[in-house]
Formats: structure tokens, sequence, C-alpha cells
């Protein structure tokens, strides 16, 4: 994967689109160039050209599988695109309100299917086709917004119990810094919005100037 990690970040899984659907046009169409070349006189003189073209695109659908991926970690998912350039496209897990998948009947049979991620207003839904194992990363996604709200509902817990402890204490030398690196962490993450954020900051600010 060629995207960056966050700070403590790690890919709980790794997946890529199915080499069937992927792969299936262009090796029939280079099967049939090779046997209409063979056998139709008139397109014998055409044979190479169309052997190249197919050549060609079965190749570029090969490095499209090998470079377009999807991510999940411990805060979001990533999709990346593109052989040449590069887009990258990411939804962190607390954005994502609900994810399926589906599969027909070929899908069933060989493994892959398509998976729909329903995001907020201002992301909408995402849809990635052609997922080799779509269930698996259906799966994934559940348990990593599942861990991740947990995790999150036990760093809001701390920092709001060390702060409550920090207000009976007299020690002048408590690390303001500390707290509201933090605390904006936790906004970042999604843990706590933006009023809460403030709130809590002016908080540290207000209980320290009484201290000094």
């Amino acid at each position: 994967m060629r995207t960056k990690l966050k700070k403590d970040e790690k890919i709980m899984l790794l997946t890529k689109k199915h080499w069937l659907p992927t792969l299936f046009n262009p090796i029939v169409f280079l099967s049939l160039f090779i046997l209409l070349g063979l056998k139709v006189d008139l397109l014998r003189n055409y044979f190479l050209f169309m052997y190249l073209t197919a050549i060609g695109l079965l190749l570029y659908k090969i490095l499209d599988r090998a470079f377009n991926t999807w991510a999940v970690t411990n805060q979001r998912v990533i999709e990346e695109t593109g052989i040449l350039t590069r887009i990258t496209t990411e939804c962190p897990l607390d954005k994502i309100n609900n994810v399926s998948y589906s599969q027909n009947i070929w899908g069933r049979m060989f493994g892959f299917g398509t998976v729909i991620i329903q995001t907020a207003a201002q992301h909408g839904v995402t849809i990635y086709s052609s997922v080799n194992n779509p269930q698996l990363l259906k799966e994934t996604l559940t348990t990593m917004q599942e861990e991740y709200k947990k995790s999150a509902w036990r760093e809001q817990t701390e920092v709001l119990a060390t702060l409550f402890t920090n207000e009976n204490r007299s020690d002048n030398n408590l690390s303001i810094s500390s707290e509201l690196e933090k605390l904006f962490e936790l906004k970042e993450k999604g843990v706590l919005t933006e009023s809460e954020y403030t709130s809590l900051k002016y908080r540290i600010f207000n209980r320290n100037t009484e201290l000094s």
C-alpha cells in the first residue's frame, strides 16, 4: 500500500479486485483474436496488431488489479486507484453508517462481489465493485468500527478522569501542553466534538489560572 499510515494506525485487511471479473474480458479477447487471426484469411495480415492489442489490454488489467487496493485500518478505510497516477480516497470509521455487500450467482461461485458503504451526508455512498471476498471486507469493517468506538470511549474516559483528578490538585506544575495535546488528538479522531473540545480546553486554562 502506498498511503502513509498515521500514528498508531495498523492495517487490519488489505484486499483487491478478484481476478475473474478483472481479467475475464481481456482473456476472452486474446483467445478470440488468436482464433480469428489463425482461421480467417482476411484477418491474417492484422494478426500481429490484434494480438498485441489483446496482450496490452491484458497487461493493463493485471497492473490495474495490482495497484488498485482497499485497506481497512483501525482508524479508516482507504481506497487506492491509479497506475501511473495515484488517487487515494479514505473514510474514517466513525463516519460510516452502514456496510453491506451483494453477490450475483457468479460472485457466489467464485468469491467476488460488490461492497456498499453508506457514510455521513458529506461523503454519501461509496461502491467497491468486483471485490475479492466481499463478506470478509464487510465483516472486517464492522469489527473495526466496534473496536474504534470502544477505544474512543476509553480514551475519552481517561482524559476526563485525568482532568477531574488534576482539578483537585494544588500542584502548579501541571502539564497543560500534554493535556491540550491529548484533547486535540481526540478531536481529530472524532471522539470529541468541536464544542466539547473548546469547553474542555477552556476548563483546563481556567483551572491553571486559578492555581497560579
